[in-house]
């Protein structure tokens, strides 16, 4: 459910960037309080799991249509909500500015729709229903729930935005059930990633502090899942791909003002590996896609990285 940039006008772009940047502020301040600097290393490996794990798509049968594992839900289980914004918004900038998957003007759309309501809303829904329920079906409905939101934002962003190709009513007809199915499937891919963990660290969920073992395991998954698994992902386009298709007869929208061809042409600039492939075109051994296996593993560590300098910087400051 990443949003190119010619989805929205500048205008909505622009608000939805400050309300992003709002809620990301917000979000630094309360996890500054916790002052729990053992949850970084678990930040950054959980980030880079989480980029792995977008490049797996999964086909819906009888659809013609795919999805992925947006992973704001599984970061707030993990994590809390703060720690899983800002995780996300870490992997959602990275994603556009070096691999131009998701628009720069729409930065701000796509982690609102992918993080706010996932962390802020479907978490605690999710920590509601489970003191009731088991992990399944509280993972199931709350993923549904942040799923559903996200992609009625779309509509209402595209709405705002004035993109006359989309209309509301039929464009939302499409959206809500192919995310419907999309979020039946996150959340049972959320409540497995989870239990997985509770399992190898059950004082996780209250403590937050991870060992080095499981450090080392979501690693080498994210590596694993980066480097091999995406290339067997499915090519068929994506949810908000496929009722953009249904609705206006075109996967993408074309850019309509000079921001949209000027960011465009920065972010092709800035991508090292554009769609996650190589620059000089791609190759293969056997079912193995090397471009997508370079992708996945330099963007696992690319997020592990950028999420763990705040971690050495102040052990650095603190031996000093």
């Amino acid at each position: 459910m990443h949003m190119a940039d010619a989805l929205i006008s500048p205008a909505v772009g622009m608000a939805m960037w400050g309300a992003t940047a709002g809620v990301a502020s917000y979000s630094l301040k309360k996890l500054n309080m916790e002052a729990d600097e053992k949850k970084l290393p678990l930040m950054g490996v959980l980030g880079a799991f989480v980029f792995a794990a977008q490049m797996i798509n999964f086909t819906i049968p009888g659809t013609g249509s795919s999805g992925h594992l947006g992973g704001g839900l599984l970061l707030a289980a993990l994590l809390g909500p703060y720690a899983a914004f800002l995780t996300l918004a870490v992997v959602l900038f990275i994603q556009a500015l070096f691999f131009a998957d998701g628009g720069l003007l729409a930065f701000g759309c796509n982690v609102f729709n992918l993080g706010f309501y996932t962390c802020f809303i479907a978490y605690p829904l999710y920590r509601r229903l489970i003191r009731r329920t088991n992990i399944w079906f509280a993972s199931i409905i709350a993923a549904v729930v942040g799923l559903q939101l996200g992609a009625f934002s779309v509509v209402v962003q595209t709405l705002l935005s004035g993109k006359v190709e989309l209309p509301f009513t039929t464009f939302a007809l499409f959206m809500q059930p192919i995310h419907l199915a999309i979020g039946i499937v996150e959340g049972m891919a959320t409540a497995a990633v989870i239990s997985f963990v509770m399992k190898a660290k059950p004082e996780l969920s209250t403590t937050n502090t991870p060992t080095n073992r499981l450090i080392g395991t979501l690693g080498l998954l994210a590596l694993l899942i980066g480097g091999i698994f995406s290339s067997i992902a499915s090519s068929k386009p994506d949810g908000l791909e496929w009722s953009i298709l249904r609705t206006a007869g075109t996967e993408e929208l074309h850019a309509t003002t000079a921001l949209h061809t000027a960011l465009e042409r920065l972010q092709q600039s800035l991508a090292l590996l554009p769609d996650y492939n190589l620059k000089n075109g791609g190759a293969s051994i056997g079912w193995l896609d090397i471009g997508t296996s370079v992708s996945g593993i330099v963007g696992v560590f690319i997020v592990a990285i950028a999420m763990l300098v705040p971690y050495i910087m102040k052990k650095w400051r603190k031996e000093a």
